[in-house]
């Protein structure tokens, strides 16, 4: 046995945290594929499209023109006023250059967010299934996550009786994600408003609305916290990108909307750790947030396809796998607890669903990530953002090992 050294000491906030699953998941598939196994992940959420021309360009003047140092700590003035606009034009959400910021990544902001404003035994809401990374950032931060369970029948989302029996006098915020990754569930204007009514009461209670697929809707429309509830605008810090609806992924640039208290605040943590975002990512998302938006129809109604695909390919993997039709984003979320206790072909007893996922990347070669990872066991998802070919490859991949599953 290895005694690690003295001086291998982590602290005690970083202890208790554990490592992203879906990096995990993503890093087990690059492993069996450098073994030359043929492996299609569906862990990722990332667009498989092209960031747009007219962005790409805009970036390269950039560096073209010598735009390569430093800008502000929270993005150019030129990113801000772009910031502004958009928020004023697809979301009806009124600031003023000092209340938006743009950071690396929407990620950062969520995180500065809770590290700014949550003290040990503060209490952060969430509605399970959640993204991966929002109960980790909240222990980090040293606050306690409080995890509610959303029925499917609700289609995955928070009631207002659910939000009301959780709050305490330490409950910090309520982080809301519509479009939800995993659940792809959307919140529409009168489920805001009905949360809106049960907070209005509880003044300490601020809202982190993560909109980060807001472009990326099939059916229903859109609709965010704020601009639901306009007289809860300055509880609320709205949270937003271009990763998702630009497919820019690796620039890693995000933005929030909000009380100008706690933008200051953001921008003090930003000071003291990355300073500004890419000057060459902030052109790219000028370009993305100010250039045409006419692409995005195109690639929505290419996602619209690929779920409607999946979905009637993995009805074959019934009575293993069920899965619900999504009304946004670009994951499945598919209901595996039928096959919690199956036999393998081997014998192996498949005891929860990350076996369940494990044994797909071997049996299958598909890469997915396990419900529990969202704070909902019992649950596999699956991200359809990938090509045609190789998505229709990968779900009768599913299908044809979930049929070789028995009965325990």
């Amino acid at each position: 046995m290895t005694i690690p050294h003295p001086s291998q000491r982590l602290s005690a906030r970083l202890a208790q945290a554990r490592p992203s699953a879906t990096g995990a998941a993503s890093e087990a598939a690059r492993r069996l594929a450098a073994q030359g196994r043929r492996i299609i992940s569906l862990a990722e959420g990332e667009l498989d499209f092209d960031t747009p021309a007219h962005i790409q360009q805009a970036a390269i003047q950039t560096i073209t023109y010598g735009q390569t140092r430093y800008t502000s700590v929270g993005g150019t003035p030129a990113l801000k006023a772009a910031i502004v606009t958009k928020f004023a034009r697809d979301n009806g959400l009124d600031y003023q250059i000092g209340e938006v910021i743009a950071a690396t990544g929407a990620k950062q902001i969520l995180f500065n967010a809770l590290l700014a404003t949550v003290d040990a035994g503060d209490e952060v809401i969430m509605a399970a299934p959640y993204w991966v990374s929002y109960s980790e950032m909240v222990r980090i931060a040293g606050g306690e996550p409080v995890v509610l369970p959303a029925s499917p029948n609700a289609d995955f989302k928070l009631t207002p009786q659910q939000l009301q029996a959780a709050i305490t006098p330490r409950t910090r915020w309520l982080m809301l994600n519509s479009p939800c990754n995993p659940s792809g569930a959307l919140y529409s204007a009168d489920e805001l408003r009905a949360l809106a009514d049960v907070l209005r009461t509880h003044q300490q209670i601020m809202v982190l609305a993560d909109d980060i697929y807001e472009a990326i809707v099939f059916d229903g429309a859109f609709c965010t916290f704020a601009q639901a509830a306009p007289d809860m605008h300055s509880r609320t810090l709205t949270v937003n990108g271009v990763s998702k609806s630009h497919a820019m992924t690796g620039w890693r640039l995000g933005y929030a909307g909000g009380p100008q208290w706690l933008i200051r605040a953001l921008e003090l943590l930003q000071s003291q750790s990355t300073s500004n975002p890419s000057s060459i990512s902030q052109a790219g998302a000028l370009a993305a947030l100010d250039g045409p938006q006419d692409f995005l129809d195109g690639w929505r109604e290419r996602l619209r396809a690929r779920r409607d695909m999946a979905l009637s390919i993995l009805g074959d993997a019934a009575p293993w796998l069920s899965v619900r039709k999504p009304a946004a984003a670009f994951y499945l979320y598919a209901d595996c607890q039928a096959a919690i206790g199956a036999l393998t072909p081997q014998g192996q007893r498949l005891a929860d669903d990350a076996a369940l996922a494990a044994w797909l990347l071997e049996e299958a070669g598909v890469s997915v990530v396990p419900g529990s990872a969202f704070g909902m066991a019992g649950y596999l998802r699956l991200a359809y953002a990938t090509a045609d070919d190789r998505l229709r490859l990968a779900c009768e991949q599913i299908v044809a090992a979930c049929q070789r599953l028995q009965r325990a």
